[in-house]
């Protein structure tokens, strides 16, 4: 407890109500939701095989699948409506590299964020003393922006995918008795998709929160701290250009000889080329 107490102490907890730290706490929060909702995922379906001999049918059969979505290895027995037979049917279809990276994005982001925020809250200082800290920042984010369109887009094709192929009416496609007219195959229900929309509308969340929080990690690095400083000059050298001496008329000189304010007594400086320069000469 005295441990919690210096950290706090030492940390500067109020980064959190800046933009910059808010983001990246909801970035953590919303990449839990995306991976929870997609890889603990586990959906069941069923059918029936209403065979013409009633004693080979069955009327409900369970298939089971899960994260990370190999429907291949999906396998359940069906009646044959021949006798006692039955048949190992499996699902078609592997979606598991969209899922799987959908994942692991979700994993690394949550893994940033969270190394992300303790830096900000107990290591200020070191994070603003140079530049570096800022720019790895700044750069780890665009990707991360960017891996969440591409992981989010990937996954919500695939999820698409992954409903038409466990979808009971394909289902029973696959099943040799369903494609005797003599036989009736039907659904019971289908998966429940909730949770993975969920995990799809999450990724594209996160997609936002990222790219949101580019401009105010940007505006840490030295690259923005520089361009400001290039605007300030430039504006502080155009309010100096326009910048006018008050008027004065007593320091107001043409040519070094005219002076609104000079005494009368002054002997003139304007004279005419050889001619008189005074009374006396004239006479």
């Amino acid at each position: 407890m005295e441990t919690a107490d210096q950290l706090a102490s030492v940390g500067t907890f109020q980064v959190l109500k800046l933009p910059l730290g808010f983001i990246r706490v909801l970035e953590w929060l919303f990449a839990i939701f995306a991976f929870a909702t997609c890889g603990g995922y586990s959906g069941q379906l069923r059918v029936s095989v209403d065979c013409m001999e009633k004693a080979s049918s069955n009327l409900s059969i369970g298939i089971d699948f899960a994260y990370p979505f190999r429907l291949y290895q999906v396998s359940f027995e069906a009646p044959v409506c021949e006798g006692i037979r039955r048949e190992r049917v499996f699902l078609i279809g592997d979606y598991s590299s969209s899922a799987e990276f959908f994942v692991t994005i979700a994993v690394f982001a949550f893994l940033y964020s969270l190394m992300a925020t303790i830096v900000y809250i107990f290591f200020q200082n070191k994070y603003r003393e140079n530049n570096r800290g800022p720019l790895i920042d700044f750069i780890v984010t665009v990707v991360f922006s960017f891996m969440w369109l591409v992981s989010s887009s990937a996954w919500a094709k695939a999820l698409s995918d992954v409903k038409l192929a466990t979808d009971p009416d394909e289902v029973q496609l696959l099943i040799s008795a369903c494609k005797t007219q003599t036989n009736k195959c039907g659904s019971l229900h289908g998966a429940r998709w909730s949770g993975l929309n969920t995990s799809v509308a999450f990724g594209f969340l996160n997609f936002v929160l990222w790219a949101g929080n580019i401009w105010f990690v940007f505006k840490e690095t030295g690259w923005h701290k520089g361009a400001a400083r290039l605007a300030g000059g430039a504006s502080e050298k155009q309010a100096g250009t326009f910048t006018q001496e008050p008027y004065n008329q007593g320091s107001f000189d043409q040519t070094g000889s005219y002076n609104t304010q000079g005494n009368l007594g002054q002997p003139s400086e304007y004279s005419q080329v050889g001619g008189p320069t005074s009374y006396s000469n004239q006479m």
